[in-house]
């Protein structure tokens, strides 16, 4: 496959006339659009953006790459716009971009296509090659200089793999030797512009080098265990993970990827000093203090953050939607009013088909709050750390802790392992941080939030009265404050009181809160999308059932990944939707099942307006404080 298989006649644009990125992206995706290649253009266009907001494609020298491998492409394609007086793009050194090529990669397992798009890649690494594009008078010409340079020059791949093994160590013979790995998220364009950007400076400065990279198409030209030992320098430049344990006491540099393209002469200047640190295989605790000494403390939280929810989601979703159609088989199958009080608790368990999915989403919900801190602490202390956070965070949810508690035993766990690390080298991994875990969590972390809980449940007992709507307004508040933990429980656990005493207005306010701040997010990751990983993107509808269910819990890997302004949010929305259903005298006679126990909500119509616009505020004071993803 050629470049000029990608690269269609009515995909290409000589003159293009934009005056910002965005329109430049929206050009070019028009443009790309043309050739057929598309399926559906405006996710094609999203996923244009969204890879945007992880870094520049915008990679210096007046050249552009966005790209996108999606379900939206139905064929592998390329996009091109010369732009004769530049716009400004973000790119990497500041200045105008004035040639742009798109990237349009089917979501498929036949790689062939990219070894074509990674050739191009680097062919636009050549200064000749680009200036001789950005002057082009017709389109054949532009295909014309495309065609020569594909023919003439080898792939980046088979050409950094180099001659056999005899000639190679001729060439090497006497030589300074680097080796280098590159890698991006996406695998596509960054990758190997990084590869070839290190060979060229490499060469420039007479060294041997081997480049090892990790695209989509898997990785290539892969460093031996001889080579990475008789290496006098090595270069990691790459934004996606990197199996790193084999360059345990080499000296390694790390950066990012784009490094690799804009600051590669930097690099192998820093590789020739001599000046870097021998790599620390991660389980070491130099490797760790190494690691985050490069960080910053904010960046170090929301990295250990990250893990910990990353590896959470899949058990909140799973979990929550198993739930949810636990409700929903119940919701249709009994009538709730005809069942006496004591049986309407047992609501998502009544029929045995419903009790078979309520038990096993539960059990998934069972391990949320284990794995959350389980993973912050193996971010933290590596694998050792992974038991000792597992057991703190398993302590937290069966005592009265909760989704804070497994907060506090993640980070606590974590550093607890790194510091026994030092003190205890010979005891087994993981044992002794098990048993202080145990200790800390159950003398120093639990007595004081639950002392916390029975305070919060014997203000709420002297509240409850006249002030009602300010009371609808605590208790709605209290329902995002730690999404099912003991603050969250002692407003549920007052609600379920006051139906046995006959007080129905009380439990409406506390569903109602409860039901806010996975709506809110859910709004929020559809209205506010360059606030959101695309992780958190593709969660986010899956927050719309478990907040129609009245499951709180599907807010938590977002409250984790940014506290300090998702629960804001959420409690503020969740305040008012509490607030609004006390002053419109809803009224609600099952303690659980969201919008599938709407026919037992008294004025269920202002019911509905007390979640809405309780949504609403929360997704919009949660749009305006959270940062771009861009910048953080």
């Amino acid at each position: 496959m050629k470049i000029r298989d990608l690269l269609a006649v009515e995909s290409i644009d000589l003159n293009g006339k934009v005056t910002g990125k965005n329109e430049a992206l929206d050009a070019m995706v028009a443009l790309m659009a043309k050739s057929g290649k598309i399926n559906d253009v405006e996710k094609y266009r999203k996923g244009v953006y969204a890879r945007e907001e992880e870094g520049t494609t915008g990679i210096g020298e007046g050249i552009a790459i966005p790209h996108c491998k999606s379900d939206a492409v139905s064929r592998p394609g390329l996009a091109a716009m010369v732009i004769k007086d530049g716009v400004d793009f973000d790119a990497l050194d500041g200045e105008k971009v004035s040639l742009i090529f798109l990237i349009a990669a089917p979501n498929t397992e036949d790689n062939v296509h990219l070894d074509v798009l990674s050739k191009l890649s680097v062919l636009l690494m050549n200064e000749e090659f680009t200036e001789s594009l950005r002057n082009a008078k017709t389109v054949e010409e532009f295909m014309n200089i495309i065609n020569d340079a594909d023919e003439k020059e080898a792939g980046i791949d088979e050409r950094l793999a180099g001659a056999d093994e005899e000639s190679t160590a001729e060439e090497t013979t006497g030589k300074v030797k680097i080796l280098a790995v590159t890698s991006c998220p996406t695998g596509i364009a960054h990758t190997y512009m990084a590869a070839e950007g290190i060979e060229k400076a490499a060469k420039a400065k007479e060294c041997a080098v081997k480049v090892e990279t990790r695209g989509s198409g898997g990785a290539k030209n892969v460093l031996t265990s001889k080579e990475i030992e008789e290496a006098d320098g090595i270069i990691v430049a790459a934004d996606a993970q990197v199996p790193m344990d084999r360059f345990a006491g080499r000296p390694v540099i790390q950066c990012k990827v784009s490094d690799g393209i804009s600051k590669a002469e930097e690099l192998l200047d820093r590789a020739l000093n001599g000046n870097v640190p021998l790599y620390q295989a991660k389980g070491s605790s130099q490797a760790a203090d190494s690691e985050e000494e490069s960080d910053s403390v904010g960046h170090q939280i929301y990295k250990h953050l990250m893990n910990g929810v990353s590896h959470m989601l899949p058990f909140v979703i799973g979990g929550g939607i198993l739930i949810a159609i636990a409700f929903l088989i119940d919701g249709f199958a009994v009538d709730l009013n005809s069942l006496p009080f004591d049986e309407r608790s047992n609501f998502g368990t009544i029929t045995p088909m419903a009790a078979m999915f309520k038990s096993i989403g539960g059990v998934a919900f069972g391990f949320m709050l284990p794995i959350l801190a389980g993973f912050i602490a193996m971010s933290i202390a590596d694998r050792p750390g992974l038991a000792v956070g597992f057991v703190g965070g398993a302590i937290a949810a069966n005592g009265t802790s909760g989704f804070l508690g497994a907060l506090v035993a993640g980070f606590v766990a974590g550093y607890l392992v790194r510091l026994l690390k030092k003190l205890f080298e010979k005891l087994p991994e993981g044992l002794e941080g098990i048993f202080l875990i145990g200790v800390i969590m159950t003398y120093v972390v639990e007595p004081p939030i639950g002392a916390l809980n029975v305070m919060i449940n014997n203000g709420l007992n002297s509240m409850n009265g006249a002030k009602a709507i300010l009371l609808g307004a605590l208790l709605g508040g209290m329902m995002s404050v730690d999404m099912g933990g003991p603050v969250n429980k002692a407003a549920y656990v007052f609600g379920t009181a006051s139906i046995a005493a006959g007080n129905y207005n009380i439990m409406a306010a506390v569903m109602v809160g409860g039901m806010v701040p996975p709506l809110a997010i859910a709004l929020a990751t559809m209205f506010f999308k360059n606030k959101f990983t695309e992780e958190e993107r593709k969660a986010g509808p899956t927050n719309i059932v478990m907040g129609l269910s009245f499951i709180s819990e599907g807010a938590i890997p977002f409250a984790a990944s940014d506290p300090l302004r998702v629960l804001p949010s959420c409690i503020i929305g969740s305040a008012v939707a509490g607030a609004l259903s006390m002053a419109f005298n809803c009224t609600l006679m099952a303690p659980h099942g969201g919008i599938f126990v709407f026919l037992t909500v008294g004025h269920p119509l202002l019911y509905l307006v007390s979640l809405a616009v309780g949504s609403v505020v929360g997704c919009v004071i949660l749009g305006l404080l959270k940062k771009d993803v861009s910048k953080r």
